[in-house]
């Protein structure tokens, strides 16, 4: 007998809903989010005398602890429903919006039950994948944490402190920041002679050619601050730079951790062939991507995750093509700046995108165009395991151009 297990997640605690094979609830609860919450799971099953193979359970995330234990059980028959399918078929039970965290758990035992064949079984990865997946994820937050921290420190400098921020080229730099640190008011960088600056640059690795044209950019004339201004700006400024400091050091110690990884993976070979993918745009589209290749049984569904393809209302005459949202927005934002990136190094990509950026919307809409191109193609080599060759790729073009 074939038991639907729906079950709607939270950081707390989890809804569960047995359903048989005719739709009849034969268990209901709420377990604490925890491993006492999931043996009380795994005692009902027990108890009620089902199977692990007679099991299919479906959940929201893919990314939450009781999916590990569910793995680690034996549980196979693991399906992760999209929300928009949970909302979509809340009408089933009732015509209002009222809704529960038991409602919705019976809404996807009762997906599994009737529309099972449309979902894809859940594998998990092998860990190497996972952890680049986080790598790229603790990457992009401390991207996200960088520009924060920088537009913050850069309009305090800005107000008490303009020399600091043109003395070294290229904000944000570490010597720039340990310069602040140093010397916080611009009362203590105009006291340096030139031999203490040059003592300094070269005490942080600075190349010894550059260090007069920073010096007299240091001591150009600049509008001054109020000394009540300096006063209460500086140590802003100086635990600005700190943290700024050591979340570039964090997020350039993680790119090398990066790249260790994604070398040692079996795909990485594809990924890397990529043209304008990248240190961190090849092993970002490697962990949106995975190792199931059944996860993704054609093009169209790798598209639609990232967003890359509109979306088409279409009834009678009536033809409307929308802009999709309901998607994985960091896979939509991956995909584009590899479209971009691409620009440089693919002629092919080149072309397309010249053809198809007079009809667009916007340079995003042509980004996104390329991308979806880009996922068609990257797809094929992903489910062949071969890696990318442009000059292949065109005469492959130029064959089909002729029939």
């Amino acid at each position: 007998m074939k038991v639907y297990i729906g079950i709607d997640w939270s950081e707390a605690k989890h809804d569960v809903l047995f359903l048989n094979e005719t739709g009849a609830a034969i268990a209901q609860m709420t377990i604490p989010h925890g491993l006492e919450g999931f043996e009380q799971l795994e005692h009902t099953r027990q108890r009620l005398g089902l199977e692990l193979n007679s099991c299919i359970i479906g959940l929201e995330t893919a990314h939450n602890l009781i999916i590990d234990f569910l793995w680690s059980r034996g549980y196979s028959r693991i399906y992760v429903v999209p929300p928009t399918t949970i909302k979509g078929n809340r009408s089933r039970f009732r015509h209002s919006r009222a809704r529960s965290d038991a409602s919705d758990a019976l809404v996807i035992a009762d997906c599994l039950r009737t529309d099972q064949g449309r979902l894809q079984p859940w594998k998990p990865d092998q860990p190497l994948t996972r952890h680049i997946r986080a790598k790229v994820s603790l990457i992009n937050y401390l991207t996200k944490e960088i520009v924060r921290l920088s537009n913050r420190l850069r309009s305090v400098l800005l107000r008490y402190y303009p020399a600091a921020l043109n003395v070294f080229s290229g904000w944000p730099t570490l010597i720039g920041l340990n310069f602040i640190q140093s010397y916080p008011t611009p009362q203590k960088a105009q006291a340096l002679t030139q031999a203490l600056f040059r003592a300094f640059t070269r005490k942080h690795h600075y190349p010894q050619s550059r260090v007069a044209a920073c010096f007299a950019r240091l001591q150009a004339d600049y509008p001054e601050a109020s000394a009540s201004t300096v006063a209460s700006l500086q140590d802003e400024a100086v635990l600005l730079a700190s943290f700024l400091q050591r979340t570039l050091k964090a997020k350039s110690s993680s790119l090398r951790e990066l790249g260790h990884l994604f070398s040692d993976h079996p795909d990485a070979p594809i990924f890397a062939s990529l043209p304008g993918a990248g240190d961190l745009l090849a092993p970002a589209l490697l962990g949106k991507f995975g190792d199931d290749r059944e996860r993704f049984p054609s093009p169209s569904s790798v598209q639609a995750l990232a967003g890359t393809c509109p979306v088409t209302d279409s009834s009678g005459k009536r033809r409307i093509i929308r802009f999709r949202r309901a998607c994985d927005r960091e896979f939509r934002y991956i995909a584009q700046q590899w479209a971009r990136a691409s620009l440089e190094r693919s002629v092919w990509a080149n072309a397309y995108f010249q053809t198809v950026y007079g009809r667009c919307q916007s340079i995003n809409h042509a980004y996104r165009c390329l991308a979806n191109r880009w996922l068609a193609i990257l797809w094929k080599l992903w489910q062949s395991h071969e890696p990318y060759d442009e000059a292949y790729h065109l005469n492959q073009r130029a064959k089909h151009s002729k029939r």
